[in-house]
């Protein structure tokens, strides 16, 4: 089996974005959905309007995102949008909550966690997907990119809580108290981003994978209290197969000389982090198997 193909670029700029989305060569017709973290009130990890804002603006894409499972000031739409507005998103694009008017359930009979997945009903609304992450650490699923971003990034408030408990509840204040293995936790998330993209597959909606690796903190842009980063940038990866580019961004931490470097593997690790990745193979999500090409 050809190995699947992941784009890189050392340079974090607007050009080398636009860049290496072009190196992809994959069209993306009609109502655009860019699926991009806003950050939560008070994080500075988070893709800068200033970064993301001319390749998005190219698309004429959509910014597209669901309310957070936990207390904070993206868990209803309202306040979502002024998070959004405060961090520059509203500058450049549409901002799209998509679980503001309800959600929806993709049936997934491959889960082993999942029955379904939960996602907003406004993800019906795109024509084709620009999954766009930010690589960092995570503080509950080791680290976060494109499978996480697809995962927790596109499930509603109530499915954030039906992967965080691994399909015991989807009920966002009983779900921090559910009891389960960490594993399951970390499979759960690959079962929703495999269905996800089962889902966009039965439709025939294209979606591509990008992830920006700067910024690389211990937690995630989730949290109001962020860290600094721990390591230097690495550049940005492209590909049409989350897990190769998930994998890529994982072996450029592990292959890093940069002393930071531990610090994120030790976060990784312990979170079991790095599993997600041969279950969504098994799952047919995408192939851990590469070839880099520089751009």
């Amino acid at each position: 089996m050809a190995k699947s193909k992941v784009y890189f670029t050392k340079e974090i700029t607007p050009e080398s974005l636009i860049k290496i989305y072009q190196a992809l060569n994959v069209k993306l017709p009609g109502k655009v959905g860019v699926k991009v973290s806003t950050g939560e009130a008070g994080a500075k990890g988070y893709l800068k309007a200033g970064l993301i804002g001319p390749f998005v603006k190219s698309l004429n894409g959509t910014i597209i995102e669901c309310n957070t499972a936990y207390p904070g000031e993206r868990n209803n739409a309202k306040d979502h949008i002024k998070v959004a507005e405060d961090h520059g998103f509203t500058s450049f694009a549409d901002v799209d909550i998509m679980d503001a008017d309800g959600e929806f359930k993709i049936p997934f009979e491959k889960g082993k966690y999942l029955k379904y997945d939960i996602v907003g009903n406004h993800f019906k609304n795109y024509d084709s997907f620009v999954n766009l992450a930010h690589g960092k650490g995570h503080m509950m699923g080791g680290f976060g990119a494109n499978l996480k971003n697809q995962s927790i990034g596109i499930a509603s408030r109530n499915g954030k809580a039906y992967i965080h408990s691994a399909g015991h509840t989807a009920d966002p204040d009983a779900c921090w108290n559910d009891q389960h293995e960490q594993i399951e936790f970390i499979h759960s998330m690959a079962e929703a981003a495999t269905a996800v993209a089962d889902y966009l597959k039965e439709q025939g909606k294209p979606i591509i994978y990008i992830t920006v690796m700067n910024a690389l903190s211990l937690n995630c842009d989730c949290d109001a209290n962020q860290d600094d980063p721990v390591m230097a940038d690495l550049g940005i990866v492209a590909s049409e197969d989350p897990v190769a580019n998930d994998q890529a961004f994982i072996d450029m931490i592990w292959n890093s000389k940069d002393p930071g470097a531990e610090k994120l593997k030790e976060r990784i690790d312990s979170r079991l982090g790095r599993e997600i990745l041969p279950y969504a193979e098994e799952l047919g999500l995408g192939s851990p198997d590469y070839e880099l090409i520089t751009i």
